[in-house]
């Protein structure tokens, strides 16, 4: 399967503009190919704090993605802010080429050098779907930051999917984590990230897709672009099974190590 991450400038708070800039890249990747189709972190919105502001546009942002699949045929995973009780959500939903909605995800760890905890309440769950053939477990950038989240379903997983609005300033860790993800997980890793000016911070982009042993198969940097490659959930069972490095793993003893020490009496 192809997949595409489609390295967007983001247009502040503004879905009309970013919804044509979003199509004519969907519109490139589907021609040259990609049955998945990845859009950033709050692709319609950017990375906004002000959710009263961007709350009532998620109606027509998730219209938009519907229809998007729907047109081109393809699989479609979007980020936005979606109502929630008591706070908000910076989510994200995949959909596939009949515009259905497959999963919704709630970012786990909302981050909070930005504030976004005041803001936006945490997810709780991560999901995994079949996207022909592909396992995908998708995410939203800070999770990227938090090993325990991979591990978790790595074994379900073929393609994680990371979508982001993560500021150049920090993008040395960006690269970093999201290579030490793929070969840590011996997974392919999709990392989509935005370029331009958001909220005052400039955003390199560094989109990459890597493969289970973290070797970037296609990447672009301070440009609009699409990052795709072939994601083959056969590469991943062949780095698995020649290096059996998950099943050396021993989950009852990092529980164990996570348990408050006992004092002896």
């Amino acid at each position: 399967m192809i997949a595409a991450g489609l390295q967007l400038d983001i247009a502040w708070e503004d879905p009309e503009e970013n919804f044509p800039r979003a199509e004519r890249l969907a519109a490139a990747a589907a021609g040259a190919g990609a049955r998945l189709v990845v859009l950033p972190e709050m692709f319609a919105t950017g990375f906004s704090m002000d959710a009263e502001k961007i709350l009532p546009f998620t109606d027509r942002i998730r219209e938009f993605l519907a229809g998007l699949a729907l047109k081109l045929g393809v699989w479609i995973v979007g980020g936005f802010a979606e109502p929630g009780d008591p706070r908000p959500r910076n989510a994200l939903s995949l959909l596939d080429p009949g515009g259905r909605e497959i999963l919704r995800y709630r970012k786990i760890h909302p981050f909070t050098l930005a504030g976004e905890p005041e803001v936006y309440g945490a997810g709780e769950e991560v999901f995994t779907a079949e996207v022909e053939g592909v396992r995908v477990t998708p995410l939203i950038c800070y999770d990227l930051r938090f090993p325990e989240l991979f591990r978790a379903a790595a074994e379900r997983t073929d393609l994680f999917a990371v979508i982001a609005n993560w500021p150049e300033r920090r993008r040395r860790a960006w690269n970093i984590l999201l290579r030490a993800r793929a070969i840590e997980n011996q997974a392919f890793v999709l990392g989509v990230n935005r370029v331009g000016v958001g909220g005052g911070e400039p955003h390199s982009g560094d989109s990459t897709l890597l493969d289970p042993f973290g070797r970037a198969r296609d990447r672009a940097s301070r440009r609009e672009a699409v990052v795709r490659g072939a994601v083959d959930p056969g590469e991943v069972r062949e780095a698995r099974e020649r290096f059996g490095f998950l099943g050396d793993r021993r989950p009852g003893v990092y529980r164990k190590l996570e348990e408050p020490s006992r004092k002896e009496e």
